[in-house]
């Protein structure tokens, strides 16, 4: 049963990449191998999911065919992001605030910019969040103030997978020691300027 949910996961999902199904056969030790043609820009990103979707059993190859008209626009996210809102380093109690407003791809101690992309947003458009905001300290304790603060393990990005997520406006930046995500106007007064010229 879990194999032909995975099954149907893999199926689904290339469809909405543009691929189409053109052989399908029983293959050793109970498995089935499935040829599909698919655009080479519907494979950027894919691997994870497809690991995911099949826990790490699937195996996928690909190899080029051959040129073919264009078959479309591939879906991108619909989700917004959450964008460091100011230069500084991350730190808990900031990111602890910007988790419940989606997943993260950062944790306590890196150093961020204002314009980079931290986290994907559970809604639709994108939000601006402080994650070097510290907690006030007071000279008087609260129940349960002192308690530990938890946060869900960072989202990791890899650069297929950052560069499936970013949008026309976004850019992955590299360097020999990490992967990050921006916008391409780091300025929050500038994006917004732009976002509105843009919509007019």
């Amino acid at each position: 049963m879990c194999q032909m949910i995975a099954f149907g996961n893999v199926i689904e999902k290339l469809g909405k990449r543009k691929a189409e199904m053109v052989n399908m056969e029983p293959a050793e030790d109970g498995h089935t191998k499935v040829e599909f043609r698919i655009p080479a820009r519907g494979l950027i990103g894919y691997r994870t999911e497809f690991m995911t979707d099949t826990k790490g059993e699937g195996v996928m190859n690909h190899i080029f065919d051959a040129y073919e008209p264009y078959k479309g626009e591939v879906l991108s996210r619909v989700r917004g992001t959450i964008i460091a809102f100011e230069n500084g380093k991350s730190v808990t109690y900031g990111l602890y605030n910007a988790q419940d407003k989606g997943e993260l791809f950062i944790g306590p101690g890196v150093e961020v910019y204002e314009g980079m992309i931290v986290g994907l947003n559970s809604r639709g458009e994108d939000l601006a969040i402080n994650v070097c905001k510290e907690k006030h300290l007071t000279n008087t304790r609260a129940s349960g103030s002192d308690e530990a603060l938890r946060l869900v393990p960072p989202v990791q990005m890899s650069l297929e997978k950052a560069i499936e997520f970013i949008q026309d406006d976004e850019l992955v930046e590299i360097t020999p020691k990490s992967i990050r995500l921006r916008k391409k106007i780091l300025d929050s007064k500038e994006r917004e300027r732009a976002n509105r010229a843009s919509n007019k």
